[in-house]
């Protein structure tokens, strides 16, 4: 047996024997203590403590027990005083010591082996020696807060979504251990018993709320920072005898204690709120509670259970000034006494706060209340654990540390995304933003030394940036993307950016594709406002070439590849189509034939990989290699595959191309509120459709008419394979953007929901708009909305709309003398122009009949309802007799009307495109309602197109449990009931 096991052994033996306090045992417990010492100085420390090596041996030569001194005072106390605290503490330990169950099921619950497991690692990591707590840097937490949940109400549990799915048993399926524990201590053997005590809701509520992404669960969590602080504290300053009693009998101090100021526990409280403060600027609490609004009662409870926490916000009071009624703003913060909140401070405002965008604003009207050297900027849906809280001081204490040329200004802390738990959407926005606030930030600080104010767990030096500007900037859509701008002030003001991995803080992240691409879009928009931005060209300016180039791939060079990736996309098409109309690879061909030319003819086969999603996925495969292993990294890489990752990267790109593409055209960028719901719900089909729309829709198809018309005229392509080779990357990027909505949408595949949404879709899209009617409620209030990047618009902008849609008059162009038709017009030079002259001739006149109809629908629909049955009918009439004219005398076929059609149906969006841009034209020509009728028009048909073949697939019910499984395995493989979820199980009471 080893010398480890050897003194273990030995000491289960000695806690046993303490555990039962037989006073019979005193000579066992002086034949342990030797022998422990024996172990301990003959095989484990002998050459590093020789005092203790020469103790024993000058007692064995004297022959006299160490532990048995014959003195006054005894070398041993024993038995011991049996307390209630020793009482405890020696069963806890004898149970830590004895329990030999595995490993791997000790704790059961996963959460808690992940806490364990990075606390144990982290104990390894290089970090400063924390100082004593007296010592130690005081700092704060600030979390901005605006009308998110606070604490779920009873109606909140007890409702269902429209999948028939309530809160409380959606959680009861994900957290079913939890679910159990919260039973048991409640002493409920049912979950009726839950609903009869009104105490029981209350721990219900909590129960569900520190499960969800709620100001609750942020209180909860930050204020550990307190209560780590107190308990350290106590270890710092109790003496033998208050540690024996133990840390509870000083944190609940008995009456005569809490009068007394000297007392330890009086002495603990002073110090935590010396080196700690919490504020919760919770910007409209006021306004809530004039308004009788829950919320508010539930911020003041947490005030009221939480005495320690301050709560901020802006104050709007009428006062009278010249008899004249004036609205005057104050910062107010308050603070809970006897169950009432209390004005600590109030300071009076020049104006408005909120004159940019609202999160910076609410922040930087509330620095003022915060205290100490350090502050730590929190996010509403964010959590923090105890074990972590134990390791403030010496994060703190990085601020002393030697960190290059200039002491460190923001120190960066790693990020646990705790929202990976079902959908595999989860778990990729999980490991991709595990990867990005863990190997990523560690690369940007050391040694690329670029690392700038990501996400909202950071501390910052507070004394260096209240007098440097601030923490955060607010100029309204310029700094949308406020975090990153208080990276960019501390490095252009000689600051330095740190990241540190042995502590973390939780944070929560979407969890459903529409609430991903909305959080994407808001990024890539911000992204977007930060290239046009003063200080990105400053730091181009003032870096070093290495830092310069480090700096643009790691902020926006990352949106300007996404978006260069989609234009090299559309450039390969167009040149391939471009070559393929004019005749030129044709000519090449037979040339590089000819005169065997191999390179060229390899050059004209070339091939379209571009890399559209999977490489996205090697940055989590490395974190999860340095995390786990590489064995179980390449596992989930492939369940990552099998899961479509590559589909939901690949949609991914195309959001931000697009979105970061029109923020550097027009400007306009905006919050997105995403939403922090628990269900991952159905989505309806005009829910997607006007969400992505304009982003991946109109592009998708765009490409698919590219495609096709390559596959009709393409040279190259002489056969199915070559043209599959060429092509293959391109059609798995159309796949992805026409949809990866529907893949990634629970119960999209499902028959009657599909038919239920589109009578969804038609009600929306025939309804008309008008002042206050929502997007969602009607197609032309979110056409309107659709447009209100050009309402603002510079001229230049303006102009680049209408040249990007030439394009399509191009490839009009080109496909018009493709048609047999054109081979029995007359030609010669007047050739070109008298067909591309009667193509816009065919085009203005199915125009003007569609004018026309529009024109009789509005006169004669009401009233004469024969004449414009009539008037449909003689139009008709009119195009057949006219098909069959062309038919008959100028050879046109079949082929022939499908090729017109990929041509003309894309000029006619351009003629859309182009009357949006010029939309103040339009108006004054009194053609803007025909420009709307005709976007309605293509609305319909790119609303069928799509919704087609999910239709088709839904018909087979196969597809859906397919769908299903594939969305969920992550679910599946925990044991989740996702069917009963998904088909809408309701709590039994």
């Amino acid at each position: 047996m080893g010398p480890l096991p050897a003194l273990c052994k030995k000491v289960v033996e000695l806690v046993g024997i303490l555990k039962d306090a037989d006073p019979s045992k005193k000579d066992s417990v002086v034949l342990l203590l030797l022998d422990m010492l024996e172990v301990v100085t003959r095989d484990m420390m002998v050459h590093e403590i020789r005092e203790l090596v020469e103790l024993g041996n000058s007692n064995k030569e004297s022959g006299r027990q160490l532990f048995n001194g014959t003195d006054a005072k005894p070398a041993i106390v024993y038995p011991p005083a049996v307390t209630a605290q020793w009482e405890e503490q020696i069963r806890r330990l004898h149970l830590l010591l004895t329990v030999k169950e595995s490993a791997f099921d000790v704790p059961t619950n996963l959460e808690a082996r992940r806490r364990i497991a990075f606390f144990s690692n982290s104990l390894f990591m290089d970090m400063p020696r924390a100082p004593t707590v007296r010592k130690m840097l005081s700092f704060s937490v600030l979390t901005p807060y605006y009308s998110e949940e606070t604490v779920y109400s009873k109606a909140d549990l007890e409702m269902d979504n429209e999948d028939g799915i309530s809160i409380i048993y959606y959680l009861q399926k994900i957290f079913p251990d939890e679910w159990n524990n919260f039973m048991e201590r409640l002493n409920c053997k049912k979950e009726s018993e839950v609903w009869e005590n009104d105490e029981n809701i209350l721990q219900l509520r909590h129960w569900v709320s520190l499960r969800g992404q709620t100001l609750c669960r942020t209180v909860r969590g930050m204020m550990y920072y307190r209560r780590a602080l107190k308990l350290q504290a106590f270890l710092d300053m109790a003496d033998e005898k208050e540690i024996l009693e133990g840390y509870k009998a000083i944190t609940i101090p008995s009456e005569e204690e809490k009068k007394s100021q000297r007392s330890l526990s009086a002495q603990l409280e002073a110090m935590a709120d010396m080196k700690f403060t919490y504020v919760a600027t919770c910007q409209n609490y006021g306004n809530q509670k004039r308004s009788g609004d829950r919320r508010a009662t539930d911020i003041l409870n947490l005030m009221v259970n939480h005495p320690s926490l301050r709560v901020a916000y802006i104050d709007e009071v009428e006062e009278t000034e010249s008899v004249k009624a004036k609205k005057v703003y104050y910062s107010v913060l308050v603070k809970a006494v006897d169950n009432l909140d209390q004005e600590i401070y109030r300071i009076k405002l020049p104006g408005p706060a909120k004159l940019g965008e609202g999160k910076p604003e609410n922040q930087n009207h509330a620095v003022v209340f915060t205290r100490g050297e350090a502050l730590q900027a929190i996010d509403m849906n964010q959590d923090n654990y105890l074990e972590e809280a134990f390791k403030m001081r010496n994060l703190l204490e990085e601020f002393n540390e030697d960190h290059g040329v200039r002491p460190p200004s923001i120190l960066g802390v790693r990020e646990h995304i705790f929202t990976g738990s079902v959908s595999s959407l989860a778990w990729f926005m999980s490991n991709q933003e595990t990867s990005f606030v863990t190997i990523g930030q560690r690369v940007l600080a050391r040694p690329l030394k670029i690392r700038f104010h990501y996400g909202h767990p950071d501390v910052f030096d507070r004394i260096f940036h209240i007098t440097r500007g601030g923490m955060s900037k607010a100029s309204r859509n310029v700094n949308l993307s406020e975090d990153i701008f208080a990276g960019f002030n501390s490095i252009l003001r000689r600051g330095n950016v740190t990241h540190h991995e042995y502590i973390q803080v939780g944070k929560g992240r979407d969890v459903g594709l529409n609430q991903i691409s909305l959080f994407e879009a808001k990024v890539a928009c911000g992204n977007g406002e930060q290239t046009l931005s003063r200080d990105i060209y400053r730091l181009g300016h003032r870096f070093d070439f290495f830092r310069m180039l480090s700096c643009y791939f790691t902020t926006i060079g990352f949106y300007v590849s996404s978006l260069m990736i989609v234009l090299t996309v559309y450039s390969f098409l167009y040149g391939r189509l471009y070559l393929s109309l004019s005749g030129l690879e044709e000519s090449i061909a037979k040339f590089a034939a000819a005169r065997g030319n191999d390179p060229l003819r390899a050059a004209m086969g070339t091939q379209s990989l571009v890399q559209l999603g999977l490489l996205m996925a090697l940055p989590m495969v490395m974190e999860i290699g340095l995390e786990r292993g590489f064995r179980t990294a390449l596992g989930d890489f492939i369940i990552m595959q099998l899961q479509l990752a590559s589909v939901f990267f690949t949609f991914s790109l195309g959001t931000k191309a697009h979105y970061f593409g029109r923020t550097i055209l027009h400007g306009g960028a905006k919050y997105r509120a995403t939403g922090r719901g628990f269900v991952v719900r159905h989505e309806k089909f005009a829910e997607n459709y006007r969400m992505y729309s304009r982003s991946h829709f109109v592009k998708g198809l765009e490409l698919t008419i590219l495609l096709i018309c390559y596959q009709i005229y393409g040279k190259t392509a002489k056969d199915a394979t070559t043209y599959l080779l060429i092509t293959i990357s391109i059609w798995f990027l159309v796949v992805s953007y026409l949809f990866a909505p529907f893949l990634f949408n629970p119960s999209g595949f499902e028959w009657q929901k599909i038919v239920d949404d589109w009578d969804d879709w038609s009600k929306w899209i025939s309804s008309g708009g008008g002042i206050g009617v929502p997007a969602a409620k009607s197609w032309e209030s979110w056409w309107d909305e659709e447009q209100e990047h050009l309402l603002h618009t510079g001229f230049l902008g303006r102009l680049w709309e209408i040249i990007l849609s030439l394009r399509f008059f191009i490839y009009q162009y080109g496909i018009v003398y493709q048609l047999n038709l054109t081979k029995a017009i007359k030609t010669g030079e007047e050739r070109s122009i008298i067909v591309y002259g009667l193509s816009w001739l065919v085009i203005f006149a199915v125009m003007i009949i569609l004018k026309i109809v529009s024109m009789g629908r509005k006169k004669f629909s009401a009233d004469f309802q024969l004449m414009f049955r009539l008037l449909k009918l003689f139009l008709f009439i009119g195009a057949v007799v006219a098909l069959v004219l062309m038919f008959v005398f100028l050879e046109l076929t079949v082929g022939d009307i499908f090729q017109a059609l990929l041509a003309f149906l894309p000029t006619g969006w351009a003629i859309v495109q182009i009357s949006q841009a010029c939309r103040p034209l339009m108006s004054g020509l009194g053609m803007w309602g025909s420009c709307k009728a005709l976007a309605r028009g293509y609305e319909y048909l790119m609303g069928f197109v799509i919704f087609a073949p999910v239709a088709i697939l839904a018909w087979f019910p196969f597809v859906s449990e397919f769908q299903t499984r594939l969305l969920f395995n992550q679910a599946f493989s925990r044991g989740l009931q996702i069917q009963r979820i998904l088909a809408g199980g309701k709590k039994h009471k």
